[in-house]
């Protein structure tokens, strides 16, 4: 016991000084604390603890708490407007990747027929835990290119439990039936889902109320954990992953009014969590192996970045735009986490080799290491090739933004607007909705951002609770009392000024708790007789 407390002072402590100075660079904690695994391992001589089950389980469980989150983001009315990005795009991804690698790995490497099917289906899969991780810390998830890859994402995720069906039925050896495996498999799934949805929908939201009602914080925190790991427990128990059971519990919780303060509550278990997560990846490094194998680590690498992005880019620019479908092809690139269970799995079943599956996990433990450094800088990347400004310019530089002036709309009074901005010396973005005034934006030097202000994505994106003030130039009216309904709903700590046109605007915004109306004919005839009474009166 003295041992396990040392070794997670040791943990904490190492990974804290690591990713203080990781912050200062600019550098992603998530390779503090793969480092932070590795130096444990070989500072007190952990190699078989690397192996842990229960370290595996502890880790797992930051996969689980950010599918949670995830399901929080993706409602069953969200999933259904983006059944094309899970459903169309994740499925052609995954299958179209397989397919390529397989044909590379069984004809180019005479790799046999199994071993190329798992490295196949495990190459296909990219990493849940680092790129959602960083759309959701940099608000880049609201964003197209964010939606994609998260659609994607979420399809590999629902990917594995077929493929751990695959694994299952070619290590058995025939003793089960594919059609008699598929039929379990169905019939778990439909009883997974039945129960979340039919019983525990009323069971969560009835716990949510009663604990939330109380008063407590921590009744209603040990709520949402015990509805957390009660749900991917029931999912194990069926077969299948622990993190779809959490994902569907979040999902269901996302229906609900206690949306936003679950995902609040929950941020700290998963972030820690997660960091354990990545704390056994590091573990798992066995240096010896990487050195020798180094080239061929990176070989293997380069490879697969390769052959994932170009296969992801010419398939999702049948219905997407080159930068968008450039810049998630890119996201996508790496190995996910959840190859490592795929690599285990078959090891133990002997589908791969000892050798073959040490040199694979340290493919994926590279791969994840280097995607920290490269996913943040996808946007400037795709700048740089593209040649021009971003529309869709990378929201991440937003995370610390306080104090600043939010202008909405860059038409004719948006110009002007920004020009006295400029005159004071204030801080301030642009928001508009229309391709073409931010390209205006942009060209002018401006800090400019394409989206609808009445979304809440959006404000989450451009933080309007930390903004000074929120300027709205737009001249549709209807448009204009949605973005201030959304405004006043997301934070009422803001200084709001409104532009309007006529009286008919001004009693259709009458009912909103608006700072400040101001009211374009008033102002013109205010300003004409300031004017007046500046010039030099004539006498006859």
């Amino acid at each position: 016991m003295e041992n396990a407390l040392l070794y997670v002072i040791a943990a904490l402590g190492i990974s804290i000084i690591i990713n203080i100075f990781l912050k200062k660079i600019g550098v992603s904690q998530i390779i503090g604390y793969i480092l932070t695994g590795t130096i444990i391992v070989y500072a007190f001589d952990l190699r078989d603890a690397g192996n842990s089950h229960t370290l595996e389980m502890i880790g797992e469980f930051g996969i689980v708490f950010l599918m949670f989150t995830i399901g929080l983001e993706i409602s069953l009315a969200k999933m259904g407007t983006m059944k094309k990005e899970i459903f169309g795009n994740g499925l052609m991804q995954v299958s179209f990747t397989t397919i390529v690698v397989y044909l590379i790995a069984h004809y180019g490497f005479a790799i046999e027929v199994k071993t190329s099917v798992i490295i196949a289906l495990a190459f296909s899969l990219s990493s849940t835990a680092v790129v959602l991780s960083y759309l959701k810390s940099s608000k880049e998830i609201y964003k197209p290119y964010g939606q994609l890859s998260t659609g994607i994402l979420v399809f590999q995720d629902i990917a594995v439990i077929p493929i751990l069906i695959l694994i299952g039925f070619l290590t058995t050896e025939g003793h089960d039936s594919l059609f008699d495996i598929v039929t379990n498999t169905l019939i778990s799934a439909v009883m997974v889902i039945g129960l979340l949805f039919v019983v525990g929908k009323k069971l969560m939201t009835w716990l949510l109320h009663f604990s939330a009602d109380s008063g407590v914080d921590e009744l209603f925190m040990g709520s949402v954990l015990f509805i957390v790991v009660a749900a991917s427990l029931l999912a194990h128990f069926m077969g299948f992953t622990y993190s779809l059971g959490a994902f569907v519990a979040g999902m269901i919780i996302a229906e609900t009014k206690y949306h936003h303060k679950v995902e609040a509550d929950i941020a700290p278990f998963k972030d820690l969590l997660l960091g354990t997560f990545f704390v056994v990846v590091g573990m798992k490094v066995d240096v010896a192996i990487f050195i020798d194998k180094f080239f061929l680590i990176i070989g293997i690498f380069v490879a697969v970045f390769i052959v994932k992005s170009i296969i992801m880019y010419f398939m999702l620019r049948i219905t997407s735009t080159h930068r968008r479908s450039l810049k998630t092809a890119l996201a996508l690139s790496q190995v996910g986490e959840f190859s490592f269970v795929i690599f285990a799995l078959a090891g133990m079943g002997g589908l791969l080799e000892n050798e073959l599956s040490q040199l694979l996990v340290l493919v994926v433990i590279f791969s994840m290491m280097v995607t920290p450094f490269f996913i943040t800088r996808i946007g400037m990347i795709v700048e740089k090739l593209s040649g021009r400004k971003d529309v869709e310019a990378d929201m991440s530089a937003l995370q610390t933004i306080k104090n600043h002036v939010v202008v909405c709309g860059y038409s004719v009074v948006g110009k002007f607007v920004a020009q006295h901005l400029d005159e004071l010396d204030a801080p301030y973005i642009v928001i508009d909705n229309s391709l073409k005034h931010v390209k205006e934006a942009l060209n002018d030097g401006l800090e400019a951002y394409l989206g609808d202000a009445s979304k809440k994505s959006i404000l989450d994106a451009i933080h309007v609770e930390n903004a000074a003030a929120v300027i709205v130039t737009l001249d549709n009216i209807d448009k204009k009392r949605l973005i201030c309904e959304a405004i006043l709903k997301h934070t009422k700590d803001v200084n709001l000024v409104v532009k309007v046109i006529s009286l008919e605007d001004k009693e259709k915004l009458a009912d909103l708790d608006i700072n400040v109306v101001v009211d374009g004919k008033v102002e013109v005839a205010r300003v004409l007789v300031e004017r007046m009474i500046t010039c030099q009166l004539k006498y006859n």
